[in-house]
């Protein structure tokens, strides 16, 4: 079977090269929030930086005085951020989330992590640094309170210095108080817990200020690109202090191609500098093919000593929207191909693994994807940094809720105190990946039917995405513009790009209206017509699928989880549907069958009429008697051929629409194949088997090596089988894994919507004879042997070797 060709070695190269990013973090860049580990730098570094994800205390409770020095937390429970209590549950329909929050309990928690700090490092200053925290977060350190932030998407850093001890025996408490007890509070689930990395940072007083490093490329030419380097100078000393400062660029293997000459600056005590240095480089171009990452390291000299250095990953490239003809990437037009895409992922819920990000970024781009919504809040800096090495589109997306409330605990309550700050803070931490092509400044807000209150809102969204990056535009997914009067009032007209969930004609009126509009679909469906408003309208820069997988919560009623929306599953297995997409967005070849059984209507939160098609891949339908089946084949060739136990059906040519090609057949058991043309060469191929009694489970894994790093994990598959290999659709068996070795289970799933069962568990029913487990490594060398038995099945087993983390280079 030939449905696109295989990009394994590439994924394989970025995938260690992402761990190692993770698991050295002396390159973790202080602006960068998670810089890339796989430059060429020094091995010691003057900014000190050290992950503080492991070793917390954790209760799921409140305790009064939680953040007191002397509490005693030694029955509580320790364990490794980062963590999502939720996800552990259990399942229960009375939980106050509902279904929105997949049923998952809600409440609050406290974390706290004991640590000791040498004398030697009583001279600098400490900031600690939260990747994410849900929710309504109150840290402290040593029982002094450092701040509170209610948004769970968010990044944040408090700094410490003066509350710390210093020495041998000297410990020190660093406690977390996270509370959404409030519900519901969320249209999805959520998570809860200290759910992204947490690192301790280490400066010289006098050093760069967090995420003011900014790095651009105002103009590129065909052999060299100027680069330009923004940064801030703070001296936190008591007395003034002479430096200079420096930036060298390195290329994609590690290596300089350009230095500043040492800029000298004075900086009085308690006072802070701008510095802009630029240089001129070659202009070797990111791009979704070849994702040349640079990297940009800063430094602060006082004479022959280092004080600071600030490491920033950036690329070269240019993008724009343009009205006439859609998005631009480096001079070429292309269509943004994108998914909508949630931050939980299967049994793991919010605290996902980097390699798991990376199992489902796979699975987008062998259907052609090339475009990710981060529906609809700020996502975790490392899946940005995936992003950048992948060739993902990013339109990076801040809200789902202004004033007007969705839930009655959401955002909402926070949005006039809290929405300039906490866009401030993610676009200072995103904008300098090369992935991200747009802002959005809400989706489907309910404020926008009052354009007395949206219109003011707007403008100061707008505004303050421009201070802080003024080198790309914002949007908004509006919802029903026409109703809202969006393009009338002046409203839709604020934003560099108007996005439309569903309305494409709206858009594309609007549009002819006022051909300056810059226009495409932030949210679409994923029928033909949806995809014809792309693919017929230059003026149409593309759209993002609603939705690109399966998430949790957003459920209608007990015991559904989840929904059947996604293109993929919740283990990431594509749906026949996503073979469809694939046929229109793929470059690669590609043929696929399914049995197509009609389909059912469906709405969306725009209130727009869909529908879906009810499809699978298999030729095992439940009526074994002699019956009609329609089968649909989705195929990019010009021709397809359908054969039943090797007698052809007939063949078809590509239809102009792109739809696929259907044939009505006489079932009988066997074999259907499907053979793709090009210019009467065979391009690519699929058959369907029809199963026989279940006889075995066999195993499969999408990484055979694993490292002792908490962001590796392997996609272990096990599918029941009858003799021959066939997998048996309706299959349900009780599957159960043992682990023997240096590995441990992270999760099991099994893509079921209306399943409650644990998803830490050592154990999973088969659907549609499929279940997948998570593995963890727990040491850098050894043999993880990985069986999975049922009763009357032969078992089934796999080996994954564990192993470091490769060096990069």
């Amino acid at each position: 079977m030939a449905r696109a060709n295989s990009t394994a070695k590439r994924r394989c190269d970025l995938r260690w090269k992402s761990l190692l990013m993770i698991a050295v973090v002396a390159m973790v860049g202080g602006s960068g929030w998670a810089a890339d580990a796989t430059s060429k730098m020094p091995a010691v570094r003057a900014r000190q930086i050290e992950s503080f994800d492991a070793d917390w205390r954790f209760i799921k409770a409140d305790r009064e005085q939680g953040q007191a020095v002397g509490l005693d937390d030694s029955q509580w429970r320790m364990l490794d951020v980062p963590h999502d209590w939720s996800i552990e549950g259990p399942f229960d329909q009375n939980n106050p989330a509902g279904g929105a929050g997949a049923f998952l309990p809600t409440g609050v928690g406290w974390y706290r992590k004991h640590f000791t700090l040498g004398v030697d490092q009583s001279t600098r200053l400490a900031l600690v640094e939260f990747d994410g925290v849900m929710a309504n977060s109150d840290v402290w350190i040593n029982g002094f309170h450092l701040g509170k932030r209610p948004y769970g998407y968010v990044s944040f850093r408090y700094e410490l210095t003066g509350h710390l001890n210093y020495g041998d025996g000297k410990e020190n408490v660093l406690a977390v108080r996270v509370d959404d007890g409030n519900q519901p509070a969320s249209r999805w689930y959520a998570g809860a817990g200290i759910y992204r990395h947490v690192r301790l940072v280490l400066t010289d007083p006098v050093h760069f200020v967090p995420s003011s490093t900014f790095v651009t490329t105002p103009e590129i030419g065909n052999t060299d690109a100027k680069v330009h380097v923004h940064t801030t100078i703070v001296n936190q000393s008591d007395s003034s202090k002479s430096v200079a400062v420096d930036v060298t660029v390195l290329a994609p293997d590690g290596h300089s191609v350009g230095k500043t000459s040492p800029q000298q600056i004075t900086i009085a005590p308690g006072k802070s500098v701008d510095v802009d240095q630029d240089l001129t480089v070659p202009a070797l171009l990111w791009d979704l093919t070849q994702t040349n990452l640079h990297t940009a390291v800063a430094r602060i000299h006082d004479g022959d000593q280092i004080l600071d250095d600030d490491v920033t990953p950036f690329g070269i490239r240019t993008a724009e929207f343009k009205a006439d003809t859609g998005f631009w990437l480096n001079g070429k037009n292309i269509k943004l191909k994108g998914v909508c895409m949630h931050g939980d992922l299967d049994g793991l819920g919010t605290a996902v693994p980097l390699a798991a990000w990376e199992h489902r970024l796979a699975a987008f781009k062998a259907l052609g994807a090339n475009a990710i919504r981060t529906s609809h809040n700020p996502v975790a800096p490392e899946f940005l940094d995936l992003c950048d090495r992948e060739g993902f589109l990013v339109m990076d997306e801040m809200f789902d809720c202004w004033t007007v409330a969705k839930n009655p605990y959401d955002y909402s309550k926070f949005f006039r105190d809290w929405s300039l700050i906490d866009l401030r803070d993610t676009v200072l931490r995103d904008r300098n990946h090369p992935c991200i092509v747009m802002y959005s400044a809400g989706n489907e807000i309910h404020d926008t039917p009052r354009p007395d209150i949206a219109i003011p809102i707007l403008k100061s969204l707008v505004e303050a995405f421009h201070q802080n990056d003024p080198t790309r535009p914002v949007t908004q997914a509006l919802l029903r513009p026409n109703r809202s009067h969006d393009f009338d009032d002046g409203l839709a007209d604020l934003l560099d790009v108007i996005g439309v969930n569903y309305r494409d004609s709206e858009a594309i009126a609007a549009h002819e209206a006022k051909p300056s509009r810059k226009i495409f679909g932030s949210e679409s469906g994923k029928d033909a017509k949806a995809w014809a408003a792309v693919r017929d309208n230059a003026a149409y820069a593309g759209q993002f699928l609603w939705v690109g997988a399966d998430y949790l919560g957003e459920s209608r009623r007990w015991p559904g989880i989840s929904r059947e929306n996604g293109l993929i599953d919740l283990t990431d297995r594509p749906r026949p549907i996503a073979f469809q997409r694939q046929s229109w967005w793929s470059d690669e070849p590609m043929v696929a069958i399914a049995r197509h059984q009609g389909e059912v209507r469906t709405g969306n939160d725009a209130g727009e009429p869909q529908t879906r098609a009810i499809e699978s891949a298999d030729w095992t339908p439940a009526n074994t008697k002699p019956h009609d089946e329609q089968i649909v084949v989705y195929s990019n060739a010009e021709e397809v051929e359908l054969s039943l136990n090797g007698k052809s059906l007939g063949s078809q040519n590509r239809r102009g629409d792109g739809s696929g090609f259907m044939w009505t057949v006489s079932f009988v058991p066997g074999t259907l194949s499907a053979v793709a043309r090009n210019g009467g060469k065979v391009v690519a191929t699929d058959e369907l088997r029809t199963a026989g009694k279940p006889a075995k489970i066999v195993l499969s894994t999408d990484h055979a090596q694993l490292a002792p790093v908490w962001d590796d994990v392997s996609y272990v598959t096990a599918t029941i089988v009858d003799a021959d290999g066939v997998c048996e659709p309706v299959a349900n068996d009780l599957v159960k894994f043992q682990i023997d070795g240096p590995g441990k289970l992270a999760a099991v799933e099994n893509a079921d919507v209306n399943s409650t069962e644990p998803f830490q568990a050592q154990q999973r029913h088969a659907f549609r004879g499929v279940c997948t487990a998570i593995v963890r490594a727990t040491a850098s060398s050894g043999k993880i042997h990985f069986t999975a038995t049922a009763p009357g099945l032969e078992t089934g087993s796999i080996e994954i070797t564990a192993a470091e983390a490769k060096s990069g280079g």
